[in-house]
């Protein structure tokens, strides 16, 4: 009987692993449909040309007709302001990937601040909501710190398919063109894909690339690539990580050990450790924003695809929940669509 069940729990775990396996090809193979398409729309288009740089508010629009619209519907219908109005709020709230945790706060504090300013008209409520929740964004420290005298270090981790490895390309081709001196990382070796996306970033960019062979040792590639950018005099150094699952404990320790490394190689000085999440995974972003900070001390978030969710609360969540800054956000595929963030932006941007 054990051997049976032995037998099962092993078969199961292969099935899963080789799932997992496929899934992770898919995703390799749209990440390299979208470079592609990135590179031929960037061809095509000169930052003089009209609709290269989008509003905010345009890339947002599924958020902000999404369920943001129907909070302003919510309260354009209402004649009375009541218990009633504030828990179909909540339920709004909640559906927009805030969490219950959240849209507490947000909501008690919304029906303090009407209180507070005599609002008797249900429609002029939906301003003040957007008063408090642009109060629960994070606006200092949001700019990444890449200035001082020296070396700059970014290191970026997070779980597979956020988009981490584009985002380091695009950060890659924003401060090469600042004029600043990038050396890349590729930490990510478990993957092939990855580090031939970031070579292929890398000669774009103008960047120089630290590798080493698929399956090598990632605190190998990281202790090289600090000597690197040390000895060629880079400005920035930006690492890549492997797609770590927040639930593997194994490969959190691996984590552990690049941090380790980072100390030991660059005096103590204090660098940029940056989580990307995919914003439309909702509280489930939020859970691997947890699980990560207790391993890396991350100083701040990169949130991408936030122009395909007509969601986008978890932004306010994570901000709110683990007290640390939003650096970026991704609103698109092109180079000029990951942007610094900016709280009374963003909250302009999804209020109509």
């Amino acid at each position: 009987m054990f051997k049976k069940i032995f037998g099962f729990g092993k078969k199961n775990k292969e099935e899963l692993e080789r799932k997992e396996l496929e899934e992770q090809k898919v995703k390799e193979e749209l990440e390299r449909k979208k470079l592609e398409e990135m590179k031929t729309k960037e061809e095509g288009e000169k930052p003089g040309k009209k609709g290269f740089f989008k509003s905010l508010k345009d890339k947002l629009i599924k958020t902000r007709e999404g369920l943001f619209g129907k909070m302003k519907t919510l309260f354009s219908s209402r004649s009375i302001i009541d218990e009633d109005m504030y828990e179909e709020l909540e339920d709004l709230l909640i559906q927009s990937d805030i969490g219950m945790d959240m849209t507490l706060k947000i909501v008690g504090e919304l029906e303090k601040e009407v209180k507070k300013r005599g609002i008797k008209d249900p429609s002029l409520v939906y301003d003040v909501l957007k008063d408090v929740m642009e109060g629960f964004l994070i606006s200092e420290g949001t700019e990444l710190e890449v200035n001082k005298p020296g070396m700059n270090l970014v290191l970026v981790v997070g779980v597979n398919g956020v988009g981490k490895t584009t985002t380091i390309g695009k950060l890659a081709s924003k401060y090469i063109k600042e004029g600043k001196k990038v050396v890349i990382g590729a930490g990510d070796t478990f993957r092939a894909a990855a580090i031939e996306q970031l070579e292929e970033w890398a000669i774009r960019s103008g960047a120089e690339i630290i590798k080493h062979e698929q399956g090598s040792d990632p605190g190998a590639v990281v202790f090289d690539t600090l000597k690197a950018g040390i000895n060629r005099g880079a400005d920035i150094v930006i690492i890549d990580t492997a797609g770590r699952l927040h639930n593997k404990n194994n490969l959190m320790k691996e984590l552990e050990k690049i941090n380790t490394i980072i100390d030991k190689n660059i005096g103590g000085v204090d660098y940029e450790s940056l989580l990307v999440i995919d914003g439309t995974t909702g509280q489930n972003g939020l859970n691997q924003a947890k699980v990560f900070n207790e391993v890396t001390k991350l100083t701040g978030f990169i949130v991408t695809k936030l122009d395909g969710t007509a969601k986008g609360g978890i932004v306010f969540a994570i901000s709110e929940e683990l007290k640390k800054p939003i650096k970026f956000i991704g609103v698109g595929e092109g180079i000029e669509d990951l942007r610094e963030f900016d709280s009374k932006e963003y909250v302009d941007a999804i209020f109509e």
